[in-house]
């Protein structure tokens, strides 16, 4: 059948659904094939369709969308047009009698000798942290805690970033279907994910050589030691797009770097590069590119550390100062309400910029944020994370969290009206 189609032609529901089986049987005879002789993996196809096409979702995803079965019918109906010489790949017509749906993985290991390293493999998603990659992470990691022929285990994330947070679009999903338990799951099992790295008997090490944010910072927190380059960004988004850093930031960073110097991170949300962020205390090692491997072994011979929470930052720098001197306890309650302290020169451009970053942020999220840190100063780590979870259902009720998560997916800035 041959259609020819202008730009104002309407055409029927019986011809738009022959185009549209036509198209994705084409797609998906394809890709199987692909998969089948090896060329590379589904989640391979997947993401160069994602990532060189544009394609919001990629061929198998899509079968997995329209059903295993149906995509099936729509592949055999194109097969039958290419001849007896063309023939689907077995497992695919094997996936599609027993329904069940591709699963894709996120998670590479490769040992190199005693070290254990681990590739978060979502490149076409910055790898930012979805159910699905936080349970392989689980997994993976309870396998290698167990092993003892494992000393040490090496993070790193595919491409450019370490992982970019978490899937933003999940939490407005579920806000929008009024299913905040599902959210309360998810963060749930990236806390136990980030417990069984942080209580690992073998030496943790982030790979922090490009962009980890949000959750891919806490996911770095919760290791022994993160090496950081010229190329990292640091960064804690999260008051900004109304909500608070819910995986452990609240809570590990002020026992890293300090109360003050936490509060600049996670209520003002700088973009923190590798040099400063090893002056503060939040990178344990800072070198040049050529020089992280030298720097992962030196690290996994010399072991885990005796406390990586120092209680605070032993720099001297200036920019600490200025931080410490900002963000102290007394000058807390005017920041939150948006006014410059008595006392702090309203001209100077740090706080000036430090200012204008406050205004920027969501008021209840810079409000339970500020709490949550000042609860590190006299409870225990694990206390600390139990209220970080204890406040989720308090910050994403707000409209602000709505209207903060759903700016940042459609590109605007939002509008926050502290409720």
């Amino acid at each position: 059948v041959d259609w020819e189609i202008s730009e104002d032609e309407e055409v029927d529901e019986y011809n738009a659904q022959l185009i549209r089986d036509r198209l994705f049987g084409v797609v998906f005879s394809i890709a199987s094939q692909i998969v089948e002789e090896d060329v590379c993996s589904l989640e391979d196809v997947d993401r160069g369709a994602k990532v060189g096409l544009r394609w919001i979702e990629g061929p198998f995803e899509l079968m997995n969308k329209v059903g295993i079965d149906e995509a099936w019918r729509m592949a055999s109906s194109y097969a039958s047009l290419c001849g007896s010489d063309y023939k689907l790949p077995k497992f695919f017509e094997e996936r599609s009698q027993s329904k069940e749906e591709f699963e894709f993985r996120y998670v590479d290991v490769e040992m190199d000798g005693s070290i254990a390293r681990v590739k978060l493999n979502r490149p076409e998603a910055m790898n930012a942290l979805n159910s699905a990659l936080v349970s392989q992470l689980d997994e993976m990691i309870s396998d290698l805690n167990s092993d003892e022929n494992v000393t040490t285990i090496v993070f790193e994330g595919a491409g450019k970033a370490f992982v970019a947070g978490a899937d933003v679009k999940f939490f407005v999903d579920k806000l929008k279907e009024d299913a905040f338990k599902e959210i309360k799951t998810f963060t749930e099992a990236g806390h136990n994910l980030l417990d069984k790295i942080e209580n690992s008997e073998k030496t943790t090490i982030a790979l922090t050589t490009g962009a980890a944010l949000g959750g891919g910072l806490e996911f770095a927190l919760a290791c022994d030691y993160r090496i950081g380059t010229r190329r990292t960004d640091l960064r804690f988004p999260e008051t900004s797009i109304g909500i608070y850093p819910g995986l452990g930031g609240t809570q590990r960073t002020p026992r890293m770097v300090g109360v003050e110097v936490a509060r600049w991170a996670v209520l003002a949300g700088p973009l923190i590069e590798g040099k400063t962020a090893k002056a503060i205390g939040l990178l344990s090692e800072f070198v040049e590119p050529s020089e992280v491997e030298n720097t992962v072994v030196k690290l996994a011979g010399k072991g885990k550390p005796e406390n990586k929470y120092l209680g605070g930052t032993h720099s001297k720098s200036t920019l600490v100062k200025r931080i410490q001197k900002l963000f102290d306890n007394s000058n807390m309650k005017m920041l939150l309400d948006g006014e410059t302290p008595s006392g702090i020169n309203a001209e100077d451009p740090f706080v000036t910029h430090q200012m204008k970053n406050l205004s920027y942020k969501a008021p209840v999220a810079l409000r339970l944020a500020s709490k949550l840190i000042d609860l590190s100063t006299d409870t225990k780590l694990d206390e600390g994370l139990k209220a970080e979870l204890d406040h989720l259902s308090e910050i994403f009720g707000t409209e602000d969290a709505l209207e903060g998560l759903s700016a940042l997916i459609e590109h605007r800035r939002p509008s926050y009206q502290g409720k």
